[in-house]
């Protein structure tokens, strides 16, 4: 009897094939037919507008969550940091791979750091949580749009419309780019997005054989620590649209978990840190996000959004 493969839904840049790629590798060695869907969303289609400006959620997932519910794949492979906080219904994350490096990278043209940039140099980047970190760190730099794939932005960079440029380390190292890397800046001035560098593998719910052959995949501390993350990040109602670093990690039989918000000119932050059970790391999310919105979080977060309240 022959076995209908699992079909793998993956956007397709180099980096989101890759990590298909390697999620389908992983499934083949334990003897699970597989193949690739490749699907193409939103934020694959508006490649001129920053993502901050464009309405709605979600840009690189709703339609291969839309493809999912429709049954036309069985799994989704997503950066876990493009990942809704709120899934949905009918939906789940079936395995989080292990983390790569989480830190943001600095790939510059004769500059050895982000400190020896002059003043005035041009970097560009599509984050605004990286954005608002430079703002505070290095306000005489010139800060510009950026968007495309990761080897996209590598050429712009090598053709001299930027002098440096803000990356995630994970997306590099993945596509055999860390030589690039010029600094990976510190998880102490430089917090990264909420799962930068994390895997998912999204599922139907329902689907009990789907989510036993990717259970193998799940890395426990991984999902802890971004599951801590990503509560954070619902309790601040946050996305792209917001300068919101975050980074859990294991410290013995507990998570630690620090966490700020950056006002987008770089000159007020909240900032806080805690420990808490790593059995219950949605609550230590939660917990310090309300710490992050007493120390201020709250008027940050309102300005940026108009006055919305958080």
């Amino acid at each position: 009897m022959t076995v209908a493969p699992l079909r793998i839904g993956t956007r397709g840049s180099e980096l989101a094939l890759w990590q298909a790629r390697h999620v389908a590798a992983r499934l083949a060695a334990r003897g699970a037919p597989v193949e690739l869907v490749i699907v193409k969303t939103a934020g694959d289609r508006i490649t001129d507008v920053p993502l901050s400006q464009v309405p709605g959620k979600a840009f690189f997932t709703k339609e291969l969550e839309d493809a999912l519910l429709a049954r036309q794949i069985d799994l989704a492979v997503h950066s876990l940091k493009d990942v809704a906080t709120a899934l949905p219904d009918g939906l789940a994350l079936g395995a989080v791979l292990e983390r790569e490096d989480p830190r943001d990278a600095l790939v510059a043209r004769g500059a050895a750091s982000l400190e020896a940039l002059p003043a005035g140099a041009r970097v560009g980047t599509s984050s605004l949580r990286r954005r608002a970190l430079l703002a505070r760190v290095r306000p005489d730099l010139e800060l510009a749009e950026l968007r495309g794939n990761v080897p996209t932005r590598l050429e712009r960079l090598a053709e001299g419309g930027y002098d440096a440029l803000l990356l995630a380390a994970a997306g590099l190292v993945r596509l055999g780019l860390a030589g690039e890397i010029t600094e990976r800046l510190p998880l102490e001035r430089f917090l990264p997005a909420v799962a930068q560098g994390a895997m998912a593998i999204e599922l139907r719910a329902a689907d009990a054989a789907t989510r036993a052959a990717i259970a193998p995949l799940d890395h426990a501390p991984t999902r802890a620590a971004t599951a801590a993350e990503r509560a954070l990040l619902a309790r601040l109602e946050g996305g792209c649209s917001v300068p919101v670093g975050a980074y859990a990690q294991l410290v013995g039989d507990e998570l630690e978990l620090a966490a700020s918000v950056v006002a987008l000119d770089g000159r007020r932050a909240a900032e806080a840190r805690r420990r808490g059970p790593a059995g219950d790391p949605e609550g230590l999310g939660r917990a310090l996000a309300e710490e992050l919105l007493a120390r201020g979080a709250r008027e940050i977060l309102d300005e940026i959004r108009g006055g919305a309240t958080a």
